[in-house]
């Protein structure tokens, strides 16, 4: 049973999840309504947006749609789980976790390290689901350890 600073500290894992879904589902939708071009400049952000507008093929915007839809998916499935985590499912934790976090890391290796976006909002959401992720993980860490010693 977490105590009392534990499930303060899940509802804000939970907060900063539904925070990160929305954000990503907005993006994904956004996306997915855009064209290639649009998606691009959309995504990239922190470059010039004439540099980037350009006569894409459209594979290129398939798989730019294909991006939107995995965003939109991965913003659902934070806030689903982000309900979980409010409710202090330990399980939840994990799933989420690794569906957020795993989208985060490639987002931050792939886009944020070369300079392709602007702080605000990508680079800020890595912070939220980074956050998130410490403060859900230390109670699933905490329950654990006191698990073991019962």
């Amino acid at each position: 049973m977490p105590s009392e600073t534990q499930t303060i500290m899940l509802k804000v894992a939970a907060v900063l999840w539904v925070v990160w879904g929305l954000v990503h589902a907005l993006a994904g939708a956004i996306v997915l309504v855009s064209d290639a071009t649009g998606g691009v400049q959309a995504i990239a952000d922190g470059v010039p947006s004439e540099t980037l507008a350009l006569d894409y093929p459209a594979a290129v915007g398939g798989i730019l749609n294909q991006h939107g839809w995995n965003l939109g998916w991965f913003g659902i499935a934070t806030i689903v789980g982000a309900v979980f985590i409010w409710r202090g499912n330990l399980t939840a934790i994990w799933v989420t976790g690794m569906i957020g976090g795993l989208a985060d890391l490639g987002y931050l290796l792939f886009v944020d390290f070369p300079g392709y976006v602007n702080f605000f909002p990508g680079t800020v959401m890595t912070f939220v689901s980074g956050s998130a992720i410490v403060l859900s993980f230390w109670v699933w860490l905490s329950n654990r350890d006191r698990q073991h010693v019962a």
